[in-house]
């Protein structure tokens, strides 16, 4: 397996993470716990030593399963995590004052069962709380040698210079993909210039892009993609046009839809680390094939341009999620 540094931080993790979000929260059911350890192991054996996790999948449920299914290795792995939310609940809002987070990363520690949390992120920008306040309990948790490093989820330009300012952001977490290029604009230079790592999440599209999703696909009742505009039938539809071109290219590349997907994305930075998410062990070795394959400049050019053509349907959150959204 490859190896990438997030940005000047020097953190070194395996080229493709893993997103472990659906296998206890987001998509239908949860994931049983022992098919779920051995998948997390599994990625482990395949050469994947980053792992994301937060207090709210589950609430709570993710990092205990984290804690136990990375124990025997738990000094060859990085794992990330995340605060924000009151008691752990997105239906609640944010919470990211100093004593929350606090609590929250010492909660953490026993559930994964380690002495220090390798990547913590604010998980949403909390509107109440001054991102000054939220670095600075951060570096107050580094300094006692709980957190190893800092990180801000779909957090704005300006609250990336000014966490910065006050702890160094060794990674900012936000969605990207060919169907969400937004970062682009401000983010990714931001984080060029002062020297911060990508960890894009749902770079498959939330499974759209793999090309297995149609008008006709019925998710579980509980699956959040129930509520996003971006997958009403209407609009899975209109954007089926989208994975017809990638799978075109993929024909080409002798690759799948999410390979080429993926290895774009590795494409565009060499600080820039996906964390596709699955619950199938298959899939995983699917998506780690995606190391492999060297995208040229014609090839780039020819998906960017390919790219370009289509213009995707729907957003890509519902309106209450969007209002967590602050930049």
């Amino acid at each position: 397996m490859q190896k990438r540094k997030l940005g000047k931080s020097r953190l070194e993790v395996s080229a493709l993470g893993l997103g472990c979000m659906g296998l206890s929260f987001g998509y239908g059911f949860a994931t049983g716990k022992n098919e779920a350890i051995h998948l997390i192991r599994k990625a482990y054996e395949l050469g994947i030593t980053f792992f994301d996790t937060a207090e709210a999948y589950g609430p709570y449920a993710n990092e205990e399963l984290l804690g136990e299914a990375l124990r025997p290795f738990r000094n060859e792995v990085v794992i990330a995590t995340k605060f924000g939310f009151k008691e752990g609940k997105t239906a609640l809002g944010t919470d990211s004052r100093p004593e929350n987070i606090r609590a929250v990363t010492e909660a953490a520690l026993k559930r994964l069962k380690t002495d220090v949390i390798d990547l913590l992120y604010q998980h949403r920008v909390d509107p109440n709380v001054p991102i000054e306040d939220v670095a600075g309990m951060v570096k107050d948790l580094i300094k006692e040698g709980k957190v190893k490093h800092f990180g801000l989820s779909e957090a704005g330009e300006q609250i990336i210079r000014r966490a910065n300012a006050v702890q160094p952001v060794t990674a900012v977490q936000s969605e990207y993909s060919l169907w969400w290029r937004e970062p682009e604009k401000e983010i990714i230079p931001a984080l060029e210039e002062l020297g911060i790592g990508l960890v894009p999440f749902s770079p498959l599209g939330k499974g759209f892009l793999t090309g297995k999703i149609d008008e006709h696909t019925q998710f579980d009742k509980n699956d959040f993609r129930n509520t996003v505009p971006r997958f009403s039938d209407e609009n899975r539809k209109a954007n089926r046009v989208l994975v017809d071109l990638l799978n075109g290219i993929a024909k080409e590349k002798n690759a799948t839809n999410a390979q080429i997907a993926l290895a774009w994305l590795l494409a565009q930075k060499p600080w820039i680390v996906p964390i596709p998410g699955t619950t199938k062990a298959h899939r995983l070795e699917e998506n780690l094939g995606a190391v492999e394959i060297d995208l040229t400049a014609n090839d780039l050019k020819e998906i960017n341009n390919t790219v370009a053509q289509f213009q995707v349907k729907g957003a890509r959150y519902n309106e209450e999620s969007q209002k967590m959204i602050n930049r």
